[in-house]
């Protein structure tokens, strides 16, 4: 089984933990990605979102669940096929907001770029950004370093 050990440091990764957090609440009553189901019956349409509301919340904790008492003592998060697909989604659902919530107005650009001068920045505002590139490259390195296949492509 592929796996990816990744050291962070704590004092950079606990306050883009806090943003994530702050999120999550948010995450486990709306989708990320609103879906519009017209053709759908209400009952139907409102069954499939409390079943992706449930799927999403529970991506999102796993996501947290990285950063349990082990981390905090040693500093490494663990990706693995068991994890992969799961880490993936919650990044992309927390990227999601954090876009919406914090950093519509940096732009699409400027976010996928990364070319922002953080010292130019408010304090939320930068730590929300900083969560973004942060989750980013979580994606990123299990993407890179990860089979395929485990991503279900």
């Amino acid at each position: 089984m592929k796996r990816i050990e990744v050291k962070l440091a704590l004092p950079v990764v606990a306050p883009l933990l806090d943003v994530i957090k702050e999120l999550a609440d948010n995450l486990s009553k709306h989708l990320a990605a609103p879906i519009a189901l017209r053709d759908l019956e209400a009952d139907f349409h409102s069954a499939w979102v409390d079943e992706l509301l449930a799927a999403q919340t529970t991506e999102v904790q796993v996501l947290l669940g990285l950063f349990d008492e082990d981390f905090f003592r040693e500093g490494v998060v663990a990706f693995d096929e068991d994890n992969a697909e799961v880490i993936v989604r919650a990044c992309a659902a927390v990227r999601l907001r954090l876009r919406e919530k914090y950093l519509a107005p940096l732009g699409d650009e400027t976010l996928e770029g990364g070319d922002v001068d953080l010292m130019t920045l408010a304090e939320p505002l930068r730590r929300a950004f900083m969560c973004y590139l942060f989750l980013a490259t979580i994606q990123e390195l299990i993407i890179q370093h990860l089979d395929e296949s485990i991503l279900g492509s």
